[in-house]
Parts: C-alpha cells; sequence; structure tokens
C-alpha cells in the first residue's frame, strides 16, 4: 500500500515527512497529549525513527498521517491493526494544543473512516480512549462513533497508569456524521 493525501476542507492529511521531526517534538512537549499518547522516545533520533515507520505503509497493518493546516502540523491520524480478514481497524489521532477545540480531530477521523470504507473495503473501524479522556469521546460521538462498552484496566497510557477505557465503533454502513 502507498502513502496517499486526504484534503479535507482547509486540513490536509499528508504522510509523514522526514522534516516533521522538529513540530512533533514540540507538539509532545504538551502535558496533555503526554499524558494521552505513548509517543515513546522525545528526542529527535526516537521520533525520525517513530516517523519512518509511520511513512512505511507497505506492510498494510497502518496508515498515518499527519494533519496540516495552512502548512502548519495540528495533528496526526493513523488506521492501526488493520486486519483484512476481519475487515476491521482501530483509529488514533491526537491534536496540538492551539488545535483543540476547533473540529480537527473530528474531522481528520471522518476522513480517515471514509477513506478506509471506501478504499480498504473495510466493514469496521473502532477506538478505544481512557475514561477519563472526555474530550476523546466527544471526537468519537461527533466523528459518528457509537460507544459500545467499558474495558476495565485495559491500557497503560503515557501517564504509566491502566485505565479503563470506552470501545466506540464506526460502521460502513452507519449514517455518516452531520460535520460543522
Amino acid at each position: 500500500m502507498e502513502p496517499v493525501s486526504l484534503p479535507v476542507g482547509e486540513l490536509l492529511l499528508r504522510p509523514w515527512r522526514e522534516d516533521d521531526v522538529d513540530a512533533v517534538q514540540a507538539a509532545v512537549r504538551d502535558p496533555l497529549l503526554q499524558r494521552w499518547n505513548d509517543l515513546g522516545s522525545r528526542t529527535p533520533e526516537g521520533l525520525r525513527e517513530k516517523l519512518a515507520r509511520f511513512r512505511d505503509w507497505t506492510a498494510g497493518d497502518h496508515c498515518s498521517w499527519a494533519v496540516e493546516e495552512g502548512g502548519t502540523l495540528v495533528g496526526s491520524v493513523a488506521l492501526h491493526s488493520i486486519d483484512r480478514a476481519q475487515v476491521e481497524a482501530e483509529l488514533g489521532y491526537w491534536t496540538t494544543a492551539g488545535a483543540r477545540g476547533r473540529g480537527v480531530a473530528v474531522r481528520a477521523a471522518d476522513a480517515a473512516c471514509r477513506w478506509a470504507f471506501a478504499e480498504l473495503g473495510l466493514d469496521r473501524v473502532q477506538l478505544f480512549h481512557a475514561v477519563e479522556n472526555a474530550a476523546s469521546g466527544r471526537v468519537a460521538e461527533k466523528a459518528g462513533f457509537t460507544l459500545e462498552g467499558r474495558l476495565r484496566r485495559s491500557h497503560r497510557y503515557g501517564d504509566g497508569v491502566k485505565h479503563d477505557e470506552l470501545l466506540w465503533s464506526r460502521l460502513s454502513d452507519d449514517p455518516p456524521p452531520a460535520l460543522r
């Protein structure tokens, strides 16, 4: 699978580039991003390795995009754990502090799902977030996901604590969200 770009209004979901390291390093200084996302090493070398993995879609198990607005990195969205046999994947996202509350994550998540349904033939995209991360729940709901349940102590987040998570899904035949 080859990386693709997805224009979404004023946003652009584009493949990660090697020169994104500085912008990602600045973004991961945000304590909120650190709490809910384990991005591994925050050194330039560690981030460079992570971005190289994000850029390489050849295994077919993930599609990872930088979310850009006006030439500035404002977030990330990725389909990962793509399972062709089960025709499903998981969705993950984050936004920079300055992009929060403006619908960036909602529009990026919706675009990734629409693309996954149309281009990969997936039937289900699911996402998980810590119960305490209410903002992520608002993103899921606005992006057309349905809350399915709670998973107890299911994932260790960037804060090092295992949190209960909420499980959401969006199916290929669910009505699309009404985005503003």
